[in-house]
C-alpha cells in the first residue's frame, strides 16, 4: 500500500533511524501493518553485538511507534512538511518474547485505543513470521512545529 518512498512523506526519520520499509495494509483510524527487513548491514550491529547481531528492543519499541505514527499522520490526513509531528510520548506494558536477527522480517501492527487531545494510544505487535517478538501499549502526540 505504502513503498518506502510515500513511507518518507509520512515520517521525518531518516537513515539510519527510518524503521519502516513499506505499508502493506491501512484502515484510517484503526489500523496499520507494516514491516522492516533487518539485514546483518544495519548499523546497529556493529556495537550490538558484533558475533552475535540482535535487533535492538529499543529499536523494536521504536519501530513500533513509527508505524503508529503513520496511521495517526494518514488518519488526520497531514504530513510533517504541514508543519506536524508525532512524537513518542510513552509505551506501556513493554514485553519482548523473542529475539530478532539479521534475515527477519519484522511485521509491525498497530491499532488505535484512543484519540484524546491529541494524545494517541495504540496497541502494538511485532512478530517475525506469526511469532511475537514484542508488544506494548504506546502513546504518540500529534504536534505542531
Amino acid at each position: 500500500m505504502m513503498d518506502v518512498n510515500e513511507v518518507r512523506e509520512y515520517l521525518p526519520h531518516r537513515y539510519p533511524f527510518l524503521l519502516i520499509d513499506r505499508v502493506v495494509a491501512l484502515n484510517k483510524g484503526e489500523s496499520i501493518v507494516a514491516y522492516k527487513n533487518i539485514t546483518v548491514n544495519e548499523a546497529v550491529f556493529n556495537g550490538h553485538f558484533p558475533q552475535a547481531p540482535i535487533f535492538p528492543g529499543v529499536m523494536i519499541v521504536e519501530a513500533m511507534a513509527q508505524a503508529a505514527g503513520i496511521l495517526g499522520f494518514k488518519t488526520l490526513d497531514k504530513k510533517p512538511q504541514d508543519g506536524s509531528i508525532y512524537l513518542f510520548a510513552g509505551a506501556d506494558r513493554v514485553r519482548f518474547k523473542r529475539q530478532v536477527v539479521p534475515g527477519d522480517r519484522l511485521q509491525l501492527e498497530a491499532v488505535v485505543l484512543s484519540d484524546k487531545r491529541g494524545i494517541w494510544k495504540f496497541e502494538c505487535k511485532a512478530t517475525v513470521d506469526g511469532e511475537l517478538a514484542a508488544s506494548a501499549t504506546i502513546m504518540c502526540a500529534d504536534r505542531s512545529i
